[in-house]
């Protein structure tokens, strides 16, 4: 599978540059309440994963009406209905797995919805929360930032210090330097192009990419 999309339940901001992320071949899987999302960009989803919780009743049986698969749960359990869909999605193996509508509302929810990312079982996708404005993800190894000249590029240590970074194409470069997370050495960089690019050495390292338009 190429690659699926995941509609979470948070916000999103700018319901154009949403659709600007989605392809026609795209898989697309909704956590419960990101249901209203794809409805409102006229989508009809793959499946629904959730304990259907936050999904309206009428948006529930459109869905239903068109044979849409329904996994539910039950409201007693450990994971968000988040968890649940990337569960089920890393078991489909897609090559890319984009997460939208993931931030926004809840702060508990978007820094559990980002901490998600930090999993290690995670670590051979290529997995990104998008709004259409913002895209986060983890720096492993070596990652490439795709936008334009002026978008903003913040680079978060998370939890320990990550040694060694190295970009390219951004105003105020970094030279095998070290983050460390209670600093903001990282913060607020501008990416001087249509792509930039971070390399680390040891760490695991948020990158948040804001787009100028």
């Amino acid at each position: 599978m190429n690659r699926i999309i995941i509609f979470a339940n948070g916000n999103l901001p700018d319901y154009n540059k949403a659709r600007n992320l989605l392809r026609p071949d795209d898989f697309l899987i909704c956590a419960d309440g990101g249901t209203q999302h794809a409805l409102i960009l006229g989508l009809m989803p793959n499946l629904l994963i959730g304990d259907m919780d936050s999904i309206e009743k009428n948006q529930l049986e459109q869905l239903k009406n068109n044979d849409v698969e329904i996994e539910l749960f039950s409201h007693d359990k450990n994971e968000t209905d988040l968890e649940l869909a990337i569960n089920r999605a890393i078991e489909l193996k897609p090559q890319q797995l984009l997460i939208v509508a993931a931030l926004g509302g809840r702060l508990d929810q978007t820094l559990a919805n980002i901490a998600l990312l930090a999993a290690p079982r995670l670590s051979t996708f290529d997995v990104r929360l998008d709004d259409g404005v913002e895209e986060i993800f983890f720096c492993r190894n070596q990652v490439q930032i795709h936008g334009g000249s002026g978008d903003i590029v913040s680079l978060i240590p998370w939890g320990n210090p990550v040694q060694g970074v190295l970009t390219k194409t951004l105003k105020w470069p970094l030279h095998r330097e070290t983050l460390y997370a209670d600093k903001t050495r990282g913060i607020s960089n501008e990416m001087l192009g249509a792509t930039a690019s971070v390399e680390i050495s040891s760490g695991l390292l948020l990158v948040i990419h804001t787009r100028k338009l």
